[in-house]
């Protein structure tokens, strides 16, 4: 079953967050500078950030610490990657306009290095109008050349169906959609239709949180005890239901050398979508290169999915997802 021409990205959210991650400018930023040129030395093209990246005092952390790096990136490297970063629709973030300093605040950080600009969330399910008032004003924007892409981000497929062709009556194209999916993401027809609205209007489909906030690559004989206590509370509730996956996941490795992680982004590759993994360190970013090099056959997807199915451990969704 081949899935070369899927790539893999990476995501960082994990750089600059105190509270999920455990975040320390000191130790952790020459390791994620070595973190990101293993990345893209690696053939990891997409780097994925988010304006609200950094918690408190460090907002905006994770595009600061990318515009330093991209500063050194050769330009032939540059050409080959797409940077991506998400603005938040924040309640106060109203209007046409809402995102324009967001945006001026994003593109300073990236150094003016930014291809695609993505609405981090749908605000559907609590003021509906202001996601297409935003969404306006992200063409507004692309129209007068400033955005060279657009993306949505947790947005369910009666809305991205929606607006998608608004964006269309427009002559603007939605090029990707951002959903959380990993083999702890309940299965649902949901997905799947996102997966044919995608194929049907050449939308990238981009799977964040492919190995579960971690949760994916713990062997199946370990309990680590994560740094911070929101991941010590999903590991306690996650890592017993998850034992049975998990074994899969090292056996079906052991037959291309390969990691836990490596066979789980794989499995995001065999459903079609570009997995969106987070790197903390180089051994993590050279891990991910890996699985670029090998495939999943027919029936170890269909293994992993009939596991899947059976497993009683979901990560929580994202609330604000819209239907």
């Amino acid at each position: 079953m081949t899935n070369k021409k899927i790539g893999i990205g990476f995501g960082t959210w994990a750089w600059g967050n105190k509270l999920v991650w455990g975040y320390e400018a000191e130790t952790d930023d020459i390791l994620l500078r070595k973190t990101f040129f293993d990345a893209i030395d690696g053939g990891l093209d997409l780097v994925d950030s988010a304006d609200s990246y950094g918690t408190g005092s460090l907002f905006g952390q994770s595009e600061k610490l990318i515009g330093d790096f991209l500063e050194e990136l050769p330009k032939r490297k540059l050409k080959k990657i797409t940077i991506a970063t998400k603005l938040a629709p924040f309640p106060w973030r109203i209007g046409r306009n809402g995102l324009n300093k967001a945006f001026q605040e994003s593109n300073q950080r990236l150094k003016g290095n930014m291809t695609r600009v993505q609405l981090h969330w749908s605000t559907y399910r609590y003021a509906p109008w202001q996601e297409e008032q935003l969404l306006n004003g992200l063409g507004d924007l692309y129209e007068k050349g400033l955005i060279k892409e657009i993306g949505l981000s947790n947005t369910g497929p009666k809305r991205l169906k929606f607006l998608y062709q608004k964006m269309k009556e427009r002559g603007i194209k939605i090029n990707s959609i951002q959903m959380q999916f990993s083999l702890l993401t309940k299965a649902s027809s949901e997905n799947e239709n996102i997966k044919n609205i995608c194929d049907e209007n050449e939308i990238e489909y981009l799977a964040y949180s492919p190995l579960g906030l971690g949760i994916l690559t713990v062997p199946p004989d370990k309990s680590p005890k994560p740094k911070t206590f929101l991941r010590q509370k999903l590991f306690q509730r996650l890592l017993p239901k998850t034992k049975e996956l998990r074994t899969l996941l090292t056996n079906i490795g052991k037959k291309y050398s390969a990691s836990q992680a490596q066979v789980s982004l794989n499995w995001v590759r065999s459903h079609g979508a570009k997995p969106i993994v987070g790197v903390r360190n180089p051994f993590q970013a050279k891990d991910a290169s890996s699985a670029l090099n090998w495939s999943l056959t027919k029936s170890e997807k269909e293994t992993l999915d009939l596991c899947r199915n059976k497993c009683l451990a979901n990560m929580p969704q994202n609330p604000l997802t819209s239907p």
